[in-house]
């Protein structure tokens, strides 16, 4: 066998584990999940490229969003934002954050709770995709 031929037949088997693990990474995307396509009165798509993606998300009181699911992300106010959530001893706290206030949220699921903010609230959601 000459060594071109050789050479294609080496490289084929990790193009083709590259290539099938890349398969099984987008079909493991939740896609009916995708934000922008379940709520696209919530979140809408301001940015994307293959390593982020941008969403502002607009959250009013007593709209209640369907369950999404997003990758860590880095969520930045565009407004003071504040609601009432459970503190976890049969009470509420207000939580509330400044213009400009940067946070971490890891991976996850969520919705199906109804907004309780002070007044609507407007967040870039910066998702991390590698």
């Amino acid at each position: 066998m000459t060594k071109p031929i050789q050479l294609a037949r080496s490289a084929f088997i990790p193009v083709l584990l590259l290539l099938v693990g890349f398969g099984v990474g987008i079909a493991a995307t939740p896609r009916g999940l995708d934000p922008v396509l379940v709520a696209p009165h919530i979140y809408q798509l301001a940015f994307a490229n293959e390593k982020v993606r941008v969403l502002k998300r607009t959250i009013r009181n007593g709209e209640t969003s369907p369950l999404v699911s997003q990758p860590d992300r880095v969520v930045v106010y565009l407004n003071p934002c504040a609601w009432m959530e459970d503190d976890g001893k049969g009470g509420e706290r207000m939580r509330d954050y400044k213009f400009g206030e940067p946070t971490w949220v890891r991976a996850n699921s969520h919705g199906g709770d109804t907004a309780n903010v002070i007044q609507q609230c407007s967040v870039l959601e910066i998702e991390l995709l590698q």
